[in-house]
């Protein structure tokens, strides 16, 4: 059995099968869904605030500050597309750090501290895959825990303290990774990109994201077929841990700050990014363009909202009505054209 029936996602069936405008609208309904309401959504700023949102300024502050989740919700993706979440990569974007201020202060430089936080979101992540793939805890039990663990964790290394991270300020390494790409574009949003573009790849031209969709859409004929089902849950968890790593290290060299807590209100807009792109929460469908975008659309309405002199109050109500159309589209879309 295989992800195709319910596709967004299956790449090699979709450069196999013959297209009309009924396959490419079956195929991708969760992409166009996602389009579409990002499209609506960006109108009625424009609209309602055209000084605002016909200026390039606040497109670079989104770029800019949506990347953090948008890192975490790429492979995530993957990850829930193969049947499993996490939920505990907030804790890890802090843990990370920890490695980060460690190896920066013995050693003297960033990079090597960059491969610690690294090496660090990678350990976490392979510690929720083991519980989950080889013990066969449950996903949402298994990260429920290690989101306090790996938070209290982060708090005893570091006695709850702040840490400034200054002297990283206007390194090769702080250029590089929070600086202005022409002077202008922020070196964050250049991130998302290529690391966006790299999960395409992995979910839909590689060995790796074919697996993620089978499993996801029948773990038992997954298995029958001879896929490493456990391989291939743990590594998901691995990169999901590495590249929360990641994101902590980019949000604080932004602050030029290190603070325990940081992450803890990732969670939700990570979440949401992923299923308004458009990927099932049972798994077996995911969209990476969609996450894409999902991230955008979540990350960018608080400020959305505040530029066309709304109160915040408004933000979950909008956050609420995004997430029905977006989905709503897509799935009338899929049931539509499948028939």
């Amino acid at each position: 059995m295989t992800a195709t029936a319910d596709r967004d996602v299956s790449p090699v069936a979709a450069l196999r099968q013959r297209w009309t405008t009924r396959t490419f609208l079956t195929s991708y309904a969760s992409q166009i869904g996602i389009t579409a309401a990002f499209i609506v959504l960006w109108l009625a700023f424009v609209t309602l605030e055209p000084d605002t949102f016909l200026s390039s300024n606040i497109y670079m502050s989104y770029g800019q500050t949506v990347a953090y989740s948008g890192l975490v919700a790429l492979p995530l993706t993957m990850l829930i597309t193969a049947g499993d979440i996490d939920l505990s990569f907030p804790s890890v974007m802090a843990l990370g750090m920890v490695g980060f201020i460690e190896v920066e202060e013995a050693t003297g430089y960033v990079e090597p501290a960059i491969i610690a936080a690294l090496v660090i979101g990678a350990l976490a992540g392979l510690t929720n895959g083991v519980f989950v793939a080889l013990i066969g805890i449950p996903a949402l039990v298994v990260t429920i825990g290690t989101q306090f663990l790996f938070r209290g964790l982060t708090l005893v290394l570091t006695d709850g303290s702040a840490s400034p991270l200054n002297e990283v300020v206007d390194t090769p390494a702080w250029d590089v990774l929070t600086g202005r790409l022409f002077g202008r574009i922020p070196m964050q949003f250049v991130w998302f990109v290529v690391v966006a573009v790299g999960f395409w790849f992995l979910m839909f031209r590689h060995r790796l994201g074919q697996n993620a969709h089978v499993i996801g859409d029948n773990r038992q004929a997954a298995e029958l077929m001879g896929i490493p089902v456990r391989r291939t849950r743990i590594t998901l968890f691995v990169l999901t841990g590495m590249a929360a790593a990641f994101a902590g290290v980019l949000l604080s060299l932004q602050v030029a700050n290190f603070y325990p807590s940081m992450g803890a209100g990732y969670l939700l807009p990570t979440l949401a990014a992923v299923f308004v792109g458009g990927t099932s929460v049972f798994g077996g469908r995911g969209t990476i363009w969609g996450t894409f975008l999902g991230a955008f659309m979540i990350g960018g309405t608080e400020a959305g909202i505040v530029a066309v002199g709304l109160t915040d109050y408004y933000t979950n109500l909008i956050y609420g009505g995004i997430i029905l159309v977006a989905v709503t589209i897509h799935t009338v879309l899929q049931r539509r054209f499948k028939r």
